[in-house]
């Protein structure tokens, strides 16, 4: 799993860092239980700090995508592929609607319509 940081988006490095596993999870990159980086080692790769890789592997156990173990470090949990994808898409979305000024109530109204 490759992860490339980019600095000119403006996100929070943590975002970054958990957008790009979610990308993984849901590209089949990384599978349901398997082991996903220590938090020393990819902040030693990135060159960031491990709390930073710590708190996107925070969000994404909040998720519902990974298992955080003692000792075992990240998981991926089954059934997180397509949670993944769905989840993506939402952030992706909700970054593009702040970008252009798109209000909320606007967003669901669209989302309502495509969904019936």
């Amino acid at each position: 799993m490759l992860l490339q940081l980019d600095p000119s988006t403006g996100l929070p490095v943590y975002r970054q860092i958990a957008s790009a596993v979610r990308r993984a999870i849901s590209d089949g990159e990384v599978s349901p239980g398997e082991r996903l980086p220590g938090a020393r080692d990819l902040a030693g790769a990135l060159g960031v700090n491990m709390h930073t890789v710590l708190r996107a592997y925070g969000d994404l156990r909040d998720e519902g995508l990974i298992e955080l173990r003692r000792g075992r470090g990240a998981v991926v949990r089954p059934g997180s592929v397509s949670l993944a994808g769905v989840r993506h898409v939402v952030i992706e979305l909700a970054e593009t609607a702040s970008r252009h000024g798109i209000e909320f109530t606007e967003i669901v109204a669209m989302l309502e319509e495509e969904m019936t």
